[in-house]
């Protein structure tokens, strides 16, 4: 028996910002929100989004889009991975319920459109300078700010990969 060309189920759980304000409205019980880049996987990412799925019971993560990564100043070949299969590595994982992306340089726009009752960031941000956290907490949610368990970061990984490719050295 033979699954050629079957569509992976986690790609149900990508849609475009156009749909996130309905898709968001379907999610069962309390919905958390996060983003960020998560450009190279690491341990470090995927304890932090388990840990943010925690919060409520239906976690949404929306993306940096490849312009707005560029925008970031990360370096002239970020992103490694494209925001379509950043989107579809983060669907994978058990803990997310929806993935989205923004083509701005914040996730205001998303922020809104999902209504989150939670918004988490790492903890390399304090409440009271995470984007939308005053609109969550306007409309009586909360923002959270989550301790980094795993000391990671793509840039250090990239750093490391290269290092490692130095014949120089």
């Amino acid at each position: 028996m033979s699954t050629q060309g079957k569509t992976p189920r986690f790609e149900s759980k990508m849609c475009t910002p156009e749909e996130l304000e309905i898709r968001a409205s379907q999610l069962p019980g309390v919905i958390v929100f996060t983003n960020g880049v998560f450009d190279l996987l690491h341990r470090g990412h995927v304890t932090y989004l388990d840990q943010a799925a925690q919060e409520g019971d239906s976690l949404i993560v929306a993306v940096n889009s490849d312009a707005s990564v560029k925008r970031l100043g990360k370096g002239d070949d970020r992103p490694i991975n494209t925001q379509l299969d950043r989107m579809a590595v983060l669907a994978a994982l058990d803990c997310v319920a929806l993935v989205t992306w923004f083509e701005e340089d914040t996730p205001l726009n998303a922020i809104l459109a999902s209504r989150p009752a939670v918004l988490v960031k790492g903890g390399d941000w304090a409440v009271e300078k995470m984007v939308g956290a005053r609109e969550v907490q306007d409309w009586g949610g909360r923002a959270v700010s989550i301790q980094f368990d795993h000391q990671r970061s793509t840039t250090d990984t990239l750093a490391k990969i290269r290092r490692s490719g130095d014949t120089r050295a």
